[in-house]
């Protein structure tokens, strides 16, 4: 199992979301400690350890520390927002 930290920004924008996305989202945060590398995540290129998963239109970008066993969610974001 792995331990899911959220950044200060990920949280600021998990509390902008409106509640029923806001609770998919959280679903999706708690499967990411039983399962890192979930079926549909994507490397991210230009970095060694950020990955994302999709949840409807939105981004979850997260890194993954293997050796700590630590998620650590730095963005949850709209689509067209989440890679500027």
């Amino acid at each position: 199992m792995y331990r899911v930290f959220l950044e200060r920004a990920a949280e600021k924008d998990l509390k902008d979301l409106p509640s029923r996305l806001h609770n998919r989202i959280i679903v999706a945060l708690q499967a990411l400690a039983k399962n890192p590398r979930p079926s549909g995540c994507r490397k991210l290129a230009g970095s060694d350890n950020d990955w994302r998963i999709r949840v409807g239109d939105y981004r979850i970008v997260y890194e993954i520390d293997d050796a700590a066993e630590i998620v650590r969610v730095n963005r949850v974001r709209h689509r067209r927002e989440v890679y500027r």
